[in-house]
């Protein structure tokens, strides 16, 4: 048993020797039962929100008027939630009335059957009373009660059943998928910035491919991603796409990621393409003219709706600009192909470019040359001090400028490319490539 688990516990303990009923809730019981680690436990309890507070010494109300109380121990944070029921959904997400109840009352109020149950540590019983567990058993994501009610409490659940689905690799069951099918557009209702945090669990998590069959299988992909949407029939060339359109090149690259690095590499594989529909032209062959420029405009357009944090934006806008940059690498100067394979998202940008190339050609011919180019420069050779600086030029009378950027980078690229291998030289090169004369 893992410290947090054993804490959870003991708060459990407490509860009931206060005469109290508690249970463990919700997603921490669905792993159990799944035979995975728990992240992180809810608790469950008939004691109210004052009584709890009274319990332990070290506490934080949080949602008072929901019932809800975080009990810290040690560096963990513990939700403890008072039993409840909830009516009325007037903004479809925040309740009208919270009234407490008893353990099975609380269950009723939650969203899916696999999220639903409780259980008791200490007697090491689980209480199911919407058949949760047998739905793991089946593999089935299902809402607790009727599915139009349930959803239109808080429209972003079903989003969120797209992503239990593809994370378990569930299946969303029919009468719960038609309700998200008839209502994708009302997704709209849900705030930006929750839709924006769904769509980083659904592509940074496992099965990051069956998450955008799901979200386009069900309607909601032409709402919260129509970017992504648009990509469906937007042909490529053949020799270098057998795959097929862009939008089954999106499919395959999250399949072959597997579990991604961080949910913004894994948009950034999503997103490389983007730029492909509006750049779509068709003479004697296919052309996708600066398609990575157009799809990092586009990638930073769906961060800022959706509300990402920039740094995620300008990360995902990074790898989706560079990704064509491999195709000329090992005809690249080598001063530019040293200074591409110091980027600090190089790393990244490589793998990216590893899963483009098997979901499209299949060959790693490039790949393997940054690799070994890599493997064969190190760090020195790649970044080596520089030689000279601004204040370098100031002190040999040159005045300060636009022309110090032209001198700093030729002096630069000598450098790179072995022609210039100390200070002295790089003076040397500077007063008779740039004589002072000519610019004071």
């Amino acid at each position: 048993m893992s410290d947090l688990e054993q804490e959870a516990v003991e708060i459990v303990a407490t509860l009931k020797r206060h005469g109290y009923e508690a249970v463990f809730a919700g997603g921490c019981v669905r792993d159990k039962l799944m035979g995975r680690e728990p992240v992180d436990y809810d608790i469950a309890t008939s004691a109210r929100p004052d009584e709890v507070t009274a319990i332990f010494p070290k506490t934080v109300e949080v949602g008072a008027e929901f019932g809800v109380v975080r009990v810290i121990i040690d560096r963990h944070v513990f939700e403890v939630a008072t039993f409840r029921t909830e009516r009325g959904y007037t903004d479809h997400r925040h309740p009208d009335v919270v009234q407490y109840a008893d353990a099975r009352g609380d269950v009723m109020r939650r969203d899916f059957t696999v999220n639903a149950m409780l259980y008791d540590p200490i007697e090491g019983k689980v209480l199911d009373f919407v058949g949760g567990h047998k739905d793991i058993d089946a593999g089935i994501i299902r809402t607790v009660g009727d599915p139009g009610e349930r959803l239109s409490e808080d429209y972003l659940r079903m989003i969120r059943a797209v992503r239990f689905a593809a994370r378990f690799g569930y299946e969303i069951e029919e009468a719960t998928l038609r309700v998200i099918r008839e209502n994708a557009a009302k997704i709209a209702q849900v705030s930006k910035e929750r839709i924006g945090g769904e769509v980083l669990k659904i592509f940074g998590g496992q099965n990051a491919h069956i998450g955008l069959e799901l979200l386009s299988d069900t309607g909601l992909l032409a709402h919260i991603l129509p970017e992504v949407e648009a990509m469906k029939g937007v042909k490529q060339p053949e020799n270098f796409h057998p795959e097929g359109d862009v939008f089954r090149h999106a499919l395959l690259c999250l399949q072959i990621m597997g579990e991604p690095r961080s949910p913004e590499f894994a948009l950034a594989v999503l997103l490389h393409d983007v730029g492909k529909p509006p750049t779509f032209t068709e003479t004697d062959r296919i052309h996708f003219s600066s398609h990575e420029k157009a799809g990092a405009e586009i990638a930073g357009r769906i961060g800022r709706r959706l509300r990402l944090p920039k740094e995620h934006v300008h990360y995902v806008q990074h790898l989706t600009k560079e990704h064509m940059k491999f195709i000329a690498v090992t005809e690249m100067r080598e001063s530019t192909l040293k200074r591409f394979l110091r980027d600090p998202l190089f790393d990244d940008a490589l793998e990216l470019h590893r899963v483009d190339s098997l979901a499209s050609h299949g060959k790693l011919g490039t790949w393997e040359f940054c690799r070994q180019k890599l493997e064969e420069l190190g760090e020195e050779e790649i970044a080596p001090p520089r030689l000279l600086t601004g204040a370098d030029l100031i002190e040999l009378g040159y005045q300060p400028g636009p022309l110090f950027k032209t001198i700093l980078s030729q002096v630069e690229d000598a450098q790179l490319e072995g022609r210039l291998r100390s200070r002295e030289e790089a003076i040397e090169f500077v007063t008779k490539e740039f004589p002072r004369r000519t610019h004071e």
